[in-house]
């Protein structure tokens, strides 16, 4: 059975992937590197620190440090959600089914401490995740499973008796490699990815989750041990 469900934040909570290449594309394009939409989903599920990274290695800049723009590009990406962040469909939705069936819940995020806390605040779920973990405590980030074992520790259970909610390909690679039952909810521009056939539910938005999802993940149990 499963004892708890871990959600992503990032593309599951809130539509915010679109957000953050808006916020990067802004960010890098100040130290000259001109990202693209195709560009940008290089990096989608990574830390910003990682994100950062990867595109000093294509093409290092001089005069801002790393952690510079990391709290730059965490600045601006605030800014954009105040302003145009919206929830994501059937959040409120899934999250009463979890809560009326007396399931445990918890964030796991690639996001900062500050990033997770500012939008749930925002979106009013302060108080629906006792357990909050970034990834930014882990050596490694997604798709590493690390965010996810820590967490499935923090809520004192396994990780083969929880279930992850993801929307990227880090994640949900991630999730798989902690061996927890997954769903995967991809942005509208990855849903014809063949790669997100490993999940065990693919849904097009959590608005779509039903009774019937939740009995078939149950099901797993065996498949997963």
């Amino acid at each position: 059975m499963i004892e708890a469900v871990i959600f992503d934040m990032d593309g599951v909570l809130i539509d915010s992937e679109p957000l953050w290449r808006e916020a990067e594309k802004l960010v890098f394009g100040q130290v000259g590197i001109l990202l693209t939409d195709n560009m940008c989903l290089q990096t989608t599920g990574l830390r910003v620190d990682e994100t950062i990274e990867h595109w000093y290695r294509y093409k290092p800049w001089e005069n801002i440090s790393k952690e510079e723009m990391g709290r730059e590009i965490e600045d601006t990406v605030c800014d954009i959600i105040s302003s145009k962040g919206e929830p994501a469909p059937g959040v409120f939705k899934i999250i009463d089914f979890f809560n009326r069936a007396g399931i445990p819940k918890a964030l796991a995020s690639s996001s900062s401490e500050r990033i997770i806390k500012w939008i749930l605040k925002e979106l009013g779920l302060s108080n629906e995740f006792p357990v909050i973990h970034s990834a930014e405590n882990e050596e490694y980030g997604k798709p590493h499973p690390a965010v996810f074992i820590t967490t499935a520790k923090k809520m004192n259970t396994i990780p083969n008796h929880c279930l992850a909610i993801e929307d990227s390909l880090a994640g949900l690679i991630a999730a798989k490699s902690a061996k927890m039952r997954t769903i995967v909810v991809p942005e509208e521009i990855h849903r014809d990815n063949p790669r997100f056939s490993i999940a065990d539910i693919r849904l097009n938005s959590l608005a779509d989750f039903s009774e019937q999802d939740w009995e078939l993940l149950n099901s797993l149990n065996g498949l997963h041990n």
